[in-house]
């Protein structure tokens, strides 16, 4: 590989809005106001590859009020662990939308977008040109093999 192709290559980061996906339903059936949803965007999330599932710092899913689901145990760069996990996030990146569980970081640590969402959403990286490519969903031609 040659070295100005090399330096094109890097991290990719994307922004992501999650949203609490029991106030979504709540507003939706009118319990509570549309603005009462909990919601944030998020820039410069980690596309990850070595990630399994959506990792959101532990502030964020405060803000966001979800629900602990359980303690799982985890394997990471630095060895093994657990981690909380909690349920019910709308993810939104890229135009497409979908529901999944997350895994707690610690706060200072950069939300992670692993490679479940990844394939799920139809999502991923182009390391070349760092940014999040969309792959096709059309009868024509599609991402969703069954």
């Amino acid at each position: 590989m040659l070295k100005r192709d090399r330096d094109k290559m890097g991290k990719v980061v994307t922004t992501i809005t999650v949203t609490n996906l029991v106030d979504e339903t709540l507003a939706e059936r009118g319990f509570i106001q549309p603005e009462e949803v909990r919601s944030l965007t998020l820039t410069d999330v980690i596309v990850d590859t070595g990630a399994t599932m959506l990792c959101l710092p532990a502030s964020v899913i405060s803000q966001l009020g979800l629900k602990q689901l359980g303690v799982i145990g985890t394997k990471t760069a630095i060895g093994k662990g657990t981690a909380r996990i909690f349920k019910g996030v709308t993810l939104r990146v890229e135009g497409r939308e979908g529901t999944f569980d997350c895994i707690e970081l610690p706060d200072g640590v950069e939300a992670l977008l692993g490679v479940i969402p990844q394939e799920q959403l139809g999502l991923e990286p182009d390391l070349q040109n760092q940014r999040l490519r969309v792959l096709p969903n059309t009868p024509k031609d599609s991402y969703i093999y069954v």
